[in-house]
């Protein structure tokens, strides 16, 4: 039996309806939430993401404080982009897109960010605060990955959940939220990367198998055992001539065959996507309340 596929969007939907009511509310109270996107180049990529961001603001009623720079801007003329957006009152949630041009030290810019303004989730403080069990803006990506499993009711509580890929933005915060003590984490994590040795024998041991390395169609079918949950990260342009814009999205996961064995499965596109922008919306929305509790 195929497995079920886990709908993105419709559990984005449903969160954002949920964000929305706390906008009302906030709003009724004179709170606008606000959410700046620094956006410098002209990546295609990069751009597409953005423009996305900036729907959701729009549909959900967000102030919308986006930063459009050419390539060739210094690296002090961003930080002092950054420094002003992080006195500028009206956002609670700042988000430098990444990649930057390669003259630009990216780690001083994300550094540079107001923690409290952080609505990606991964400045250092907050990702100390994430380790320690008291996190204050959990990681978009990863937070949406949780969030997909809590829909379909894949049970993470003493499972084996392998995740292959550590970056800073996926890999190492989703494990560490996976090991917290709560209802929607207590698992056994095993974080693996693209030099694991024997990578299909942990592949092989997982309840849930979350694929978050970056390279297509890595996972297969013999990969997967039988009945696990498979949630696709990965998200790859790949040249395709046969698609109107020469090129089509692909996953970590070799859909057509873990679709066979796995219980459940995210595609690509419509998986985790939609998720990234909506909690990306969700921590901006709880800057602003956390804004309106100092106030």
């Amino acid at each position: 039996m195929a497995a079920e596929l886990i709908d993105g969007k419709q559990v984005a939907a449903r969160v954002r309806d949920e964000i929305a009511r706390d906008i009302a509310e906030l709003k009724g109270r004179g709170v606008v939430p606000g959410l700046g996107v620094v956006l410098v180049g002209d990546d295609p990529a990069s751009a597409s993401y953005v423009r996305g961001k900036e729907r959701a603001c729009e549909e959900l009623g967000i102030y919308s404080g986006n930063r459009r720079l050419p390539a060739e801007i210094s690296e002090a003329e961003l930080l002092a982009v950054v420094d002003e957006m992080n006195r500028d009152e009206r956002l609670d949630g700042i988000l430098v897109q990444l990649p930057l041009p390669r003259h630009i030290d990216e780690q001083k810019v994300l550094l540079a960010i107001d923690p409290d303004k952080d609505a990606d989730g991964i400045h250092p403080t907050n990702l100390g605060r994430l380790v320690l069990g008291v996190p204050r803006f959990l990681p978009c990506t990863p937070h949406g990955v949780l969030k997909l499993l809590s829909a379909y009711g894949i049970s993470t509580v003493g499972a084996h959940v392998v995740i292959v890929g550590r970056s800073n933005i996926v890999g190492k915060p989703l494990a560490n939220m996976l090991m917290q003590r709560s209802s929607e984490a207590n698992a056994t994590v095993t974080l693996c990367h693209t030099k694991t040795r024997d990578l299909a024998g942990f592949t092989r041991s997982a309840d849930i198998l979350i694929a978050a390395m970056g390279k297509p169609g890595s996972i297969t079918g013999e990969m997967v055992r039988e009945g696990a949950a498979v949630i696709d990260v990965g998200t790859t342009r790949v040249d395709d001539p046969s698609k109107k814009r020469g090129y089509r999205l692909a996953g970590d996961v070799d859909f057509d065959s873990v679709r066979e064995k796995a219980s459940f499965i995210s595609p690509v596109p419509g998986g985790v996507g939609p998720m990234t922008i909506t909690m990306l919306m969700y921590n901006a929305v709880h800057s602003a309340q956390l804004r309106e509790q100092r106030s």
